[in-house]
């Protein structure tokens, strides 16, 4: 899992064997079977979590148990609840696992130290926020400017796998339709 997890903070900035097992030793393993929750809603999120190998999806549920799924996250993607997980409340996402995951496991005590002590990984930490930010813009944007059919076509482009790893009905909800209506665009 090690060798992962230095790839992926290498892609950022490069570290020595001795930096990078320091870091390394502020991790912890976990290990979930396909449907198993990482994060259900009102949980204590106390962790961050990186794929090392397997798929999971953050979720919300409304009142009426429609579920809305923000997020995918694959191998070499970080995933939780951050808005529990950077102010220390309850959770509000439900994260489970489409498949069998292996997972390294961030908290945020072990997170701020390594990054007050290592200058480059909370160089690393601001650069993956910057991402994220845009991600997000780009979702946001495109639920609200994009059809169904603009969405899926911009969700193949961009994570092909994807299509090969998630149920239809699951792709729907990401992007925002029914099955039936997915089923119709593209029948």
């Amino acid at each position: 899992m090690s060798i992962e997890l230095r790839q992926h903070f290498e892609k950022i900035t490069p570290l020595t064997d001795q930096e990078f097992d320091y870091i390394f030793s502020h991790f912890t393993t976990k290990k979930l079977k396909k449907r198993q929750f990482l994060i259900q809603e009102d949980d204590n999120v106390t962790n961050d979590y990186f794929v090392v190998k397997g798929l999971l999806k953050a979720s919300h549920f409304d009142k009426e148990g429609k579920e809305y799924i923000m997020q995918f996250a694959m191998e070499d993607w970080w995933v939780t609840d951050y808005q529990a997980y950077f102010s220390q409340t309850k959770a509000t996402l439900t994260i489970d696992c489409i498949e069998n995951a292996e997972l390294l496991c961030l908290s945020l005590q072990n997170r701020d130290k390594i990054c007050s002590e290592l200058h480059k990984i909370e160089h690393f930490f601001r650069k993956k926020s910057n991402f994220g930010y845009v991600a997000l813009q780009r979702r946001i944007l495109s639920l609200l400017n994009s059809n169904a059919k603009e969405r899926y076509e911009q969700l193949l482009l961009q994570y092909p796998s994807l299509f090969q790893r998630v149920p239809k009905t699951l792709i729907a909800a990401y992007l925002g339709v029914s099955r039936e209506t997915l089923s119709r665009l593209f029948s």
